[in-house]
């Protein structure tokens, strides 16, 4: 089965993060990438642009309405995703325990719809 994991953290975060800590980071979640991939469970991956670069639709009375964001009064921030595949949920929520983000932010599990279903 397909899971997602969104990975939620303070979005001003990175930028307060010496040079050694951002490369220290960037090495963890190079070697959290890595190990989905080497155990054939990575099916995608990405980060996502600030939350003030996003913008949301809605139509209401046949009209189309936008709004900017960002959106939650929240300091943390969906700021990027894995899609894994995994055999049930506690193999899914050992590899979110295993990310990165878990020990910053929050990690999110969701399962995801397959196709005919």
């Amino acid at each position: 089965m397909q899971y997602i994991l969104m990975l939620y953290s303070e979005e001003g975060g990175w930028a307060r993060l010496s040079p050694g800590e951002q490369e220290a980071a960037m090495k963890a979640y190079g070697e959290f990438t890595q190990a989905l991939t080497k155990s054939g469970a990575l099916r995608g991956v990405n980060r996502l642009r600030p939350s003030s670069t996003a913008t949301r639709v809605r139509v209401s009375s046949g009209k189309k309405e936008l709004l900017d964001g960002p959106y939650a009064e929240s300091k943390e921030q969906l700021g990027g995703y894995y899609v894994i595949e995994a055999p049930d949920l506690d193999s899914a929520l050992d590899w979110a325990a295993r990310c990165p983000a878990a020990t910053h932010g929050i990690v999110e599990v969701r399962p995801l719809w397959t196709s005919g279903a």
